[in-house]
């Protein structure tokens, strides 16, 4: 794609110009990662990033954001830094399959840092406008780097050129400094070893938080006529049919929505165990085994006895028992105490994990699985082979979205300051500031003392 056409994309598009779907979508997003931003405001790894965003990215008398569902202020790249993580760090945000992986969880921290250090008014069409820009861009930028590295990247890879090119057209960026903003973007991304953190689960997640750093610092470096072109995932041959529907195909319709805060290779396996415990009468004790048949990356969230809230959400078993004790995954029963409870670690050792090669041939643009309970009367109950819900295909509807919200957004805020939340992003295209919005997602919550994650 020529420098001059993606400018257009992202410099011209207004609001109005957006599809009504496309419009829709943007506020089921942003208001799908407020909620889980607010949830993951009480974990261990947003307190710590958020403490040395505050420590080491000061704003030292420039123009300064403030920390989502914190409060504190400091420099635009280090809210955008804490945003990133904070949303991360409670895995129910929106994901595409192609990208295998998340684009909003560093567009919306990026943008709010860049809003609220630019310090001119930003209307509720630009913001949702701005959003989209960013998806689109982002998720393409995903889909480039797959079919053009030879390596599983972490999403802060690609979704910084997404967080680039929405801070180009909100500083201004002519095209010549645009591209070199998304190839700066493309290049301090951080290519980070996606399989490492599925191995080994820690707190450096999906590189989101690093990704909406380096994406808003390569626009500010593109201002100020450091170069960085071109990024290959946009101007490659190879990838040149991913960019030329950009502004006619919507890629962010094609997004997903998590109904469970875990990994979304988990979830086909989760939404199978429910299916078999709804179609069935039993008890936990008649369960001999749980097999779960899936595809090759699912079978490595193998967090059989997770230690930590990291380890809980790149877990399958351990989900897949919570669901199987409680009917459900309550958004809550993968931190603190909750992961010590026995009965769930007693289901959980029973499951046995199969790698299905009819499964994996259809990953990722399908994320399959099938649960087998085999019982100590000889029975064998065995589910169809389901998808998970919230795909584009099974897509969660706006009550759902809705409900989810409540559900892990009213438990830190309160319902009232949920409810207030709510009506502001309902309402926020007629809103001629986000000012109001802004005001009620950064200020911090106040956990449930149960609820609190140590």
């Amino acid at each position: 794609m020529t420098g001059k056409r993606f400018h257009e994309f992202v410099s011209e598009t207004v609001y109005d110009s957006l599809p009504t779907a496309v419009k829709r979508m943007a506020e089921r997003c942003l208001i799908d990662l407020i909620g889980t931003a607010a949830a993951g405001s009480q974990t261990t790894l947003s307190r710590i990033i958020n403490d040395h965003a505050v420590r080491h990215f000061a704003a030292s008398g420039l123009p300064a954001a403030r920390l989502l569902f914190d409060g504190r202020s400091t420099g635009p790249l280090g809210a955008a830094l804490g945003g990133g993580f904070t949303i991360d760090s409670f895995d129910s945000h929106d994901g595409h399959v192609l990208t295998k992986g998340h684009a909003g969880c560093a567009i919306l921290p990026g943008l709010l840092g860049l809003v609220e250090a630019i310090g001119r008014t930003t209307t509720g069409e630009e913001f949702l406008t701005s959003l989209v820009i960013g998806y689109e861009v982002a998720i393409r930028a995903g889909i480039a780097q797959h079919r053009i590295a030879p390596d599983y990247h972490t999403s802060g890879a690609w979704n910084a050129l997404g967080v680039a090119a929405v801070a180009g057209r909100h500083l201004g960026l002519d095209v010549a400094r645009m591209r070199e903003a998304v190839g700066i973007a493309e290049y301090h991304g951080p290519r980070s070893q996606m399989m490492r953190c599925i191995d080994f689960p820690t707190m450096v997640k999906d590189g989101s938080g690093w990704g909406a750093m380096a994406g808003l610092s390569a626009a500010y470096l593109a201002e100020d006529g450091f170069t960085g072109a071109p990024a290959l995932v946009v101007e490659d041959e190879a990838v040149a049919d991913l960019w030329s529907d950009l502004g006619t195909h919507w890629r962010i319709l094609e997004l997903y929505f998590k109904p469970h805060p875990v990994c979304r290779w988990a979830q086909p396996a989760i939404e199978a165990a429910l299916a078999v415990r709804r179609a069935h009468s039993f008890s936990l004790e008649d369960i001999e085994t749980i097999e779960i048949e899936t595809f090759h990356n699912a079978i490595r969230l193998d967090q059989f006895r997770p230690k930590s809230t990291e380890e809980a959400q790149y877990s399958l078993p351990f989900p897949v028992a919570v669901a199987v004790v409680n009917g459900d995954l309550p958004p809550f029963a993968i931190i603190g105490d909750a992961l010590q409870d026995p009965t769930v670690l007693s289901v959980s050792d029973r499951i046995r994990l199969v790698e299905a090669k009819d499964i994996d041939a259809r990953f990722p643009a399908e994320r399959l699985a099938r649960a087998r309970f085999r019982m100590t009367d000889g029975r064998i109950l065995q589910s169809e082979t389901v998808t998970a819900l919230g795909d584009a295909e099974r897509p969660l509807s706006d009550a759902e979205i809705e409900r989810k919200f409540y559900t892990i957004a009213g438990d830190f805020c309160g319902l009232a300051r949920a409810e207030a939340i709510f009506q502001a992003v309902k309402g926020l295209r007629q809103q001629p500031s986000v000012d109001q919005l802004l005001d009620l997602i950064v200020a911090p919550p106040q956990a449930s003392p149960q609820r609190a994650v140590a």
